[in-house]
């Protein structure tokens, strides 16, 4: 049974939601008013720094440069619902321990004038790595864990955002360049700050003590946070409906502040209210600092951004990653290349070419690793051929061989089907999820009975790999390299900044 003091009070999950929102628009505020970087000087004792000391050791490289020297930045931002400083008084949080329940990873290419961001759900099932305790001592390394519970390892009254950028660099395989927090007071005030932003709803919505009429309006504070907080009365009532909105959200923001020019009437009420509630990584620990870093940012325009999530998937009531689609994602990322596969420098250039795409993810990233790591040899897995091609099963163990899998046993053919099943006991799920990079495509299945991890190979799989002995992963498809069309788990759940404001906003 859950422990009552663990259950959120009503209405706190939302207010989470809303702070979340708060840290992506502090940053894309300051880069879009980096033009008045004085103003910043004054701001010093407004910001709060979290230590270094819970950064993980090992971690990915940094992004490559540029021909022009310059390089990609990746900016992890958070909310807090932490009640202290007034924010219980604003209905979020309980007491004691900081969550974050919206996370947006943005990746500024190397030319900084290009961005995306990506939206990671806070039910999204992960590695959480090794994290540094209160005590000094470190967490042991956990798996198929709810993104969002990163940030309460230690149960720091205000969270721990660098166990949360641990897990982000883990799951990725890019390096977090700056970390940044905000919580809900600073939300609030910067909507206020900018006199409201325009935004859609697209139906009436009257639930849970939330009251929003159909349509376009400007919304200001209270109604704002109702906006970008609310999940039911939208769709399916899903945290996937809710980042849609709070993408526009974000994108109508920038869009604002830019109309309102860049000038000391508009800029130092909306630094200060940025600033107020932030809470950012050592390097970032300054007014001037944080201003230099927003002047780097200033010629992003707003066509130039995009948004995603994550390519996702239902899990009961959980999100799991969808494979290798998110692989991909990540790899365009450390490649600095657009969603599209093409190079944000030379839009024109020809977008990456499959055969020449590197295939390997930092060692410091097990939820993307490849299957040939200590881990992978040794799950013990039972292959099967459902394709009606004779000899497959023993084909792909001797390829599963190679790749490093060692505790393989061929069992018998099975019952016709035409998409490989991938079935794992409950304590194999990351373990599944490397495996199913070898079979695009293949339905993962959790089975409270099995021991291991069975893979039954489909028709799909016979078709892709028709050759003796060829590899899984070397078909059509190929995990092992970006695809010729970008794929449709990307796609679909992108979202450009300059986007009509009643696009695409519900889910379900």
């Amino acid at each position: 049974m859950t422990d009552p003091k663990s259950r959120p009070a009503k209405g706190t999950r939302r207010a989470r939601i809303a702070r979340g929102l708060g840290a992506t628009a502090a940053v894309l505020v300051v880069g879009t008013a980096g033009a008045g970087a004085w103003f910043y000087q004054r701001l010093d004792h407004n910001i709060s720094t979290f230590s270094a000391d819970g950064i993980a050791p090992s971690r990915p490289p940094a992004g490559p440069t540029a021909s022009g020297g310059g390089r990609p930045v990746n900016i992890l931002l958070l909310g807090s619902d932490t009640r202290q400083d007034g924010n219980g008084d604003l209905g979020g949080g309980e007491e004691g321990v900081g969550h974050s329940d919206t996370a947006i990873l943005l990746h500024v290419y190397a030319d900084h004038k290009h961005a995306v961001g990506v939206s990671i759900p806070r039910d999204t099932l992960v590695t959480v790595p090794a994290c540094k305790l209160p005590s000094g001592n470190w967490s042991p390394q956990r798996t198929n864990q709810m993104f969002n519970s990163a940030f309460t390892v230690g149960e720091y009254p205000q969270g721990n955002p660098a166990c949360t950028q641990n897990t982000v660099e883990a799951m990725t395989g890019l390096r977090i360049d700056h970390t940044i927090v905000v919580d809900f007071k600073g939300f609030a005030a910067m909507t206020d700050a900018v006199h409201g932003v325009d935004v859609c709803v697209p139906n009436n919505v009257d639930s849970y003590g939330i009251h929003l009429a159909k349509g376009r309006q400007t919304v200001t504070g209270q109604q704002a946070l109702d906006y970008v907080r609310a999940r039911h009365g939208f769709g399916d009532g899903s945290d996937i409906g809710r980042v849609k909105r709070q993408q526009a959200f974000l994108s109508s923001l920038i869009k604002k502040v830019r109309s309102q020019g860049f000038n000391p009437t508009t800029l130092l009420p909306l630094a200060d209210a940025a600033t107020r509630s932030l809470t950012v990584d050592e390097e970032l620990g300054s007014a001037v600092k944080l201003a230099e870093f927003g002047q780097s940012l200033q010629d992003i325009e707003l066509a130039d951004i995009s948004f995603v999530t994550v390519p996702w998937r239902y899990q009961g009531d959980r999100v799991a990653l969808v494979h290798p689609d998110v692989d991909t994602l990540w790899r365009l990322l450390q490649q600095d290349r657009t969603l599209t596969g093409q190079s944000a420098a030379d839009p024109a250039a020809s977008p990456t070419d499959p055969a020449s795409a590197s295939a390997s993810a930092p060692a410091s990233a097990p939820a993307t690793g490849t299957a040939d790591t200590p881990a992978a040899e040794q799950v013990p897995l039972t292959v099967h051929n459902a394709s009606r091609s004779t000899g497959l099963a023993g084909q792909a163990a001797t390829a599963l061989r190679a790749k490093g899998y060692q505790q393989i046993t061929v069992g018998p053919d099975t019952e016709f089907r035409r998409t490989t099943l991938i079935g794992y006991a409950p304590g194999d799920q990351e373990a599944a999820n490397r495996l199913a990079q070898l079979f695009p495509g293949a339905e993962l299945r959790a089975d409270p009975g099995a021991e291991g991890i069975t893979v039954t190979l489909g028709r799909d799989y016979a078709s892709a790999h028709t050759g003796e002995g060829t590899a899984p992963g070397e078909g059509a498809g190929a995990p092992t390299a970006l695809p010729t069309g970008i794929p449709t788990g990307i796609t679909e759940n992108t979202r450009p900044a300059d986007s009509d404001l009643c696009a695409d906003l519900s889910f379900g």
